[in-house]
């Protein structure tokens, strides 16, 4: 039995992640998919647009046969540690024959060699990182400038470079990149494969005629009151249209405007300044803008704040470490680099139970089906962001706010 293994947040699922799952089964010849999805907070520093129970639920009706929930500790990250936590995961559990992710790229041949060169990270390119940064320039966009240059001098002897600037521009490539060098740091024996991007671009508007849009889009859509029917399967509209009847979402983070307020407007710049991605006197800076405001709002907040240095994606990141109340110390590099310390079952379907069975023997790291019957200060982190994310539904109940605990995992 060949499984493959697929990286997502399906926020929400639409038809361009179905064509990526049945593309990633295809390319792999696998029986079975793991999908790794992030939990209530995502990536780019936002909450997810509805639970991490719901969007299980839809991959499930998709087809995947088990979903592992990424610790919030890696979800909401920068490439690096996003890619390596959800690559530590598909490893660990033993079972994973490949992984494969949408690139801009279309193929493995421009990015494996790339990844291979930028794996070791060498002295040279971390000090160019740091003056790039210096100059200036944000951390993605020093990192990539930094591995392009060293990449081309690597290559000066080649007739026709690699123009990775340019590749390393594409979202989807520069994240494909870290899943092949995590893959290549833990040594790891699994495949890796990618699926040419179709359709929309990450930021590319909704286009009429066209079946697939992207998730950024469908938000936006979602938070104006549109109907993303055209570019969804309809089990991912149905569970949409119910979590909005109850409540429970489509959340953005102005919904987190009154607690995010409280925690700004409580802290000392001393307190401030011991939490995630709080460097060079952020902490300053926030308390100065904050009397600026005349009503708070996380938009507004965000538009003074945002830099050529400090980019929104890092800044909305910043804002949810200090929600979550995310210490630099507990998420420095040197933990980060241990990996996730447990499998989180978010659900799964019968034909999972298969792959569960042989996790059990195979998997490196405890697998979780409940969380009070494991202990790991990820874990704690990741129940903390589940009734953060729930307080702000309109009318949060019990069974919201304590779903880890009062709920198994889902299944269809």
């Amino acid at each position: 039995m060949t499984t493959v293994g697929i990286v997502a947040e399906y926020n929400p699922l639409h038809n361009g992640h179905v064509h990526h799952f049945h593309e990633a089964k295809r390319l792999a010849g696998a029986e079975k998919a793991i999908v790794i999805m992030s939990g209530p907070f995502t990536q780019r520093g936002e909450p997810a647009a509805v639970s991490k129970q719901a969007r299980t639920e839809m991959a499930l009706h998709m087809g995947a046969d088990l979903v592992i929930e990424l610790p919030v500790a890696y979800a909401i990250q920068p490439a690096e540690w996003f890619a390596f936590g959800a690559v530590s995961l598909l490893e660990a559990t033993g079972v994973v024959d490949s992984l494969c992710f949408g690139s801009e790229a279309g193929n493995l041949g421009s990015l494996l060699p790339l990844a291979k060169y930028l794996a070791e990270e060498s002295s040279e390119l971390k000090g160019e990182i740091r003056r790039r940064m210096a100059l200036g320039s944000s951390f993605p966009a020093a990192y990539s400038a930094a591995a392009a240059s060293a990449w081309q001098d690597s290559l000066l002897e080649e007739e026709n470079p690699l123009d990775a600037r340019e590749l390393l521009r594409q979202p989807n490539n520069s994240l494909g990149l870290h899943y092949l060098i995590s893959l290549q740091r833990l040594h790891s024996k699994i495949q890796p494969l990618t699926v040419p991007r179709t359709g929309a671009g990450f930021h590319d508007p909704l286009t009429t005629g066209s079946a697939i849009a992207s998730a950024t889009a469908i938000r936006k859509l979602l938070q104006e009151g549109g109907s993303p029917a055209s570019y969804m399967p309809s089990y991912s509209l149905s569970i949409l249209e119910r979590e909005h009847t109850a409540g429970r979402g489509p959340l953005g983070l102005e919904d987190f405007q009154t607690p995010l307020a409280h925690v700004l407007t409580t802290r000392s710049a001393a307190e401030l300044q011991l939490m995630q991605d709080m460097n060079e006197g952020l902490e300053h800076r926030i308390l100065r803008l904050m009397p600026q405001l005349e009503q708070f709002t996380v938009t507004g907040l965000l538009t003074l704040l945002k830099s050529k240095r400090y980019t929104q994606t890092r800044l909305q990141r910043l804002l949810l470490h200090v929600l979550l109340n995310h210490s630099k110390e507990e998420l420095a590099s040197p933990i980060l680099a241990q990996g996730p310390g447990y499998i989180r079952i978010l659900g799964f379907r019968e034909s999972g139970r298969t792959l569960l069975k042989q996790m059990k023997q195979s998997a490196t790291l405890p697998v979780v089906m409940r969380p009070s019957l494991c202990s790991h200060p990820q874990l704690e982190r990741d129940l903390q962001a589940g009734t953060v994310y729930a307080g702000a539904f309109a009318n949060p109940l019990r069974g919201d706010l304590y779903r880890d605990y009062l709920e198994p995992p889902v299944r269809v």
